[in-house]
């Protein structure tokens, strides 16, 4: 013979039932049976970036534009940071050595990775001869 409470139990557990059946997003709690509990489970793939033909030729247009601002491409950028740093053997070494670096390295980032490296090597010798040996003559 079931006890009262089990009597009860049973109705709430049916009462919990048929309210998950009719609102799947709204149950009772088991240790809280005053309080109503919301649950939220979205679970939803991720949808595959579409991309139109219509972008891929603004990606392509920006990238040609990027490769060439103004006519000055790595490799341009290369010849004119060693030309730079070359100068900066014979004349304002900290300066033209400095402008020299720089100008490798943005045409290191830009493809040109030969001319650049000989540009920030030639630029830190110019520097460091500067500061440390012509102050001795």
């Amino acid at each position: 013979m079931a006890s009262e409470f089990e009597k009860n139990e049973e109705k709430l557990d049916r009462f919990d039932s048929d309210l998950a059946y009719e609102e799947p997003h709204v149950s009772r709690a088991k240790g809280h049976r005053d309080f109503l509990e919301e649950h939220a489970a979205e679970v939803a793939a991720v949808p595959p970036v579409v991309q139109s033909d219509r972008s891929r030729e603004r990606e392509a247009i920006f990238e040609e534009e990027r490769s060439d601002v103004m006519g000055m491409s790595g490799r341009g950028l290369g010849i004119l940071g060693l030309a730079l740093s070359i100068l900066s053997l014979f004349f304002l070494p900290i300066i033209m050595g400095a402008a020299g670096i720089i100008v490798g390295f943005i045409a290191r980032k830009r493809g040109a990775t030969g001319l650049g490296a000989w540009a920030i090597g030639i630029g830190i010798v110019s520097i460091v001869v500067g500061i440390f040996v012509l102050p001795l003559f």
